[in-house]
C-alpha cells in the first residue's frame, strides 16, 4: 500500500485498534508486519489495552512480550535507550555495531531468538520534548531493511500524526493556510527533493527554500519535513498541487544511515 493509500484509510479510522490493524496490514507488504508503538518519556493513556508502559500498541509474539516485560527489558532495551540519539530511522543491526552493554546486547539477540530476526526502529518526536518509537520487525532471515527504510519510515510519520488525531481532536486545516510556494516547496520535497533541488527547479536560493518550509513546518506543528508533508497532504492542503488523488506514491527520501551520528556509549 502506497502512502496516498494508507493517508486515505487513516482518514476513516475512528479508533486506535483499527488505525494499528491497518498499519500493520501496510508494512506486513513490505515484509514488516511485527510492530510496536511506545511513548518513552511521557506517560500516554490512550493505549491499546494490556500494554504496560511504554508500549502503547503491539503485535509482537505473546511469549516475548510477556518475556520481555516480566524480566523489565525495556529498562535496558538499546531502542528505548537509544532512540533519542538519532534523528531519523534507524537498524537494529546497526546497533550491533556498537560498543552496547551485556543487557542491551542480550535484549536484541534473546529477540531475535523470539522470531523477530531484523528491525527497523523510527524516532518520532512530539510537542514538549515528547519522544516516542515506532518498530518494524520482520520474521523472515532474508528481509532487507536497507530496501524498505523509507517507506516504513513515512508509515511511521503517518501514523504518529494519525494516532495524535485520534488522542486529542486535531486541528481543521482551514486554521492553517500555506502559501503557494510553501505548498510547493512541500510538493517537491514530498517527491524526494531536497533544499538544493528545489532552488534549481524554482530558480530560487537554497536559503529562500529553507525559509518557506520552515515557515511551512512552523504553521503544520512539527520541527520535521516527512511529518509536515504527511500532515499537509493529511489535512487536504497540497491538494491543488496535484499531489492528492494520484495515483503516484509520496517518495520521503532520508538520510543513508552512513549519516546517522554515532550513538553515545
Amino acid at each position: 500500500m502506497d502512502l496516498f493509500s494508507f493517508i486515505d484509510c487513516a482518514n476513516r479510522t475512528r479508533s486506535l485498534s483499527d488505525l494499528f490493524d491497518l498499519l500493520i496490514g501496510s508494512a506486513a507488504d513490505e515484509g514488516f508486519g511485527q510492530l510496536a508503538y511506545g511513548a518513552l518519556n511521557y506517560e500516554e493513556t490512550v493505549r491499546l489495552p494490556e500494554h504496560p508502559m511504554p508500549a502503547i500498541a503491539l503485535n509482537f509474539p505473546l511469549d516475548w512480550r510477556e518475556h520481555y516485560f516480566e524480566r523489565r527489558y525495556h529498562e535496558i532495551d538499546p531502542v528505548v535507550r537509544r532512540t533519542a540519539s538519532y534523528r531519523g530511522p534507524f537498524m537494529w543491526d546497526q546497533l550491533l555495531e556498537q560498543q552496547l552493554q551485556d543487557g542491551e546486547r542480550l535484549v536484541l539477540h534473546e529477540s531475535r531468538e523470539a522470531g523477530l530476526k531484523h528491525g527497523v526502529s523510527v524516532p518520532l518526536f512530539g510537542p514538549s520534548g515528547r519522544i516516542s518509537v515506532l518498530s518494524f520487525a520482520s520474521r523472515f532471515d532474508d528481509a532487507d531493511p536497507v530496501r524498505h527504510i523509507k517507506h516504513l519510515h513515512a508509515l511511521a510519520c503517518q501514523f504518529h500524526v494519525a494516532f495524535g488525531e485520534l488522542a486529542q481532536p486535531a486541528m481543521g486545516n482551514k486554521s492553517i493556510e500555506l502559501s503557494p510556494r510553501e505548498r510547493e516547496c512541500l510538493k517537491w520535497t514530498a517527491e524526494g527533493k531536497t533544499s538544493w533541488d528545489i532552488g534549481i527547479i524554482l530558480k530560487v536560493s537554497e536559503n529562500t527554500i529553507n525559509f518557506h518550509l520552515k515557515k511551512a513546518m512552523r504553521k503544520l506543528g512539527t520541527n520535521s519535513r516527512t511529518v509536515a508533508v504527511v500532515r499537509a497532504i493529511r489535512l487536504g492542503l497540497l491538494e491543488d498541487s496535484g499531489l492528492c488523488g494520484s495515483s503516484m506514491p509520496v517518495r520521503i527520501d532520508t538520510p543513508p544511515s552512513s549519516a546517522t551520528p554515532p550513538l553515545p556509549v
